[in-house]
């Protein structure tokens, strides 16, 4: 019994000293050429979803109306357009330059429409790992994380008003 947990030690330690020497030796390319590694967005999202846990079910404080979404736009142009993109717009030059790429989250792009809007809230306070979306959590108040990730929830079904808001040039 002793010889076969020293077995496994050594096993496992031997294990380690490879991945450990193929890391440091080049094996693993690092650069964003290429794609995802194997797996990577796998786990990736496994441990988001992990993090997000029970916070998904979240259920906004404030209605979806166009107040409120209006107010999303104004957040949306003035903290997210850069990386994401504008309505009616491809993503922009700056976004996809990022890696991972930041999704379009307005149309043309599908967004984030079909997720639940406690995950887009949780995701716009809380921020990404080894990603380039920051958190917000202490730099937009909760009421405004609330209306980006109503605006963001809703940004296929948007009234007239919040669309033009969202192609206007100017922030309000």
């Amino acid at each position: 019994m002793i010889k076969f947990v020293f077995g496994l030690i050594v096993g496992a330690g031997l294990l380690l000293v490879a991945g450990y020497l193929y890391v440091t030796q080049g094996g693993l390319y690092m650069g964003t050429k290429g794609g995802p590694l194997r797996f990577e967005r796998l786990i990736a999202g496994k441990a988001i979803d992990a993090s997000i846990g029970k916070s998904s079910q979240d259920e906004s404080p404030i209605q979806a109306d166009e107040t409120n979404l209006l107010a999303g736009a104004q957040i949306y142009k003035q903290n997210c357009a850069g990386c994401h993109g504008q309505l009616d717009q491809p993503a922009s030059a700056f976004g996809k330059q990022l890696y991972p790429q930041p999704p379009q989250l307005l149309p043309p792009g599908k967004g984030v429409t079909d997720d639940l809007v406690g995950v887009t809230h949780w995701v716009v306070k809380n921020g990404i790992r080894f990603s380039a979306m920051p958190s917000y959590d202490g730099r937009l108040t909760d009421t405004e994380l609330w209306q980006i990730s109503l605006l963001l929830h809703n940004a296929d079904k948007l009234p007239p008003s919040v669309q033009e808001a969202l192609r206007s040039k100017q922030s309000d």
